[in-house]
């Protein structure tokens, strides 16, 4: 049986922005095709779409949304088993945790979400992989059109890996979670 725990902690930003690496290294077909993967097992493990799982909606900050709700479990996507964080997104400002109760869907912003991948993805950055999708499932994109899938923004000095690299898991809201 999957464990899927909820906490009340702030995340870091997911920022969309910022200077990006020469080389840009999300957002190509492959990173498209995998985060379709990953949305897939979302709605395999009712994490997205209808009759998703429910939490208590807790209060976060910009980029992520005014009140959050936070999943963790493992999944296996292409065969291979690896953690998967998925962020529910709500807004706008003011929002109230009541309000995203008696009206989830109209406040849902976006989901965010990581999901490590095998060894040697992206040992740079513990071998994950971040997505950001809209509430419909389809991917968001960045300011120059860019889907935000992959090793998003790495080498950027803003962005979710510039964020997340400043926890040592890099994950800001546990030390639970382990390979």
């Amino acid at each position: 049986m999957k464990r899927i725990f909820t906490v009340s902690l702030l995340t870091a930003a997911l920022a969309t922005g910022g200077a990006f690496a020469q080389q840009m290294v999300f957002g190509g077909d492959q990173d498209k095709t995998d985060a379709a993967a990953v949305w897939q097992a979302m709605l395999d493990l009712q994490l997205a779409g209808p009759g998703m799982i429910r939490a208590f909606p807790y209060e976060g900050v910009a980029p992520h949304g005014m009140m959050l709700e936070t999943f963790y479990t493992t999944a296996t996507i292409d065969g291979h088993t690896g953690n998967l964080i998925v962020k529910r997104n709500y807004g706008p400002e003011g929002v109230s945790a009541d309000d995203v109760m008696m009206d989830p869907d109209k406040h849902l912003g976006a989901y965010t979400v990581m999901f490590q991948r095998e060894e040697g993805y992206d040992g740079d950055n513990q071998d994950w992989f971040w997505a950001k999708y809209l509430p419909d499932g389809s991917l968001d994109k960045n300011p120059k059109g860019m889907a935000l899938a992959g090793r998003v923004a790495k080498g950027a000095d803003a962005g979710c890996i510039a964020c997340h690299s400043g926890a040592e898991d890099y994950i800001f809201t546990t030390d639970g979670i382990s390979r």
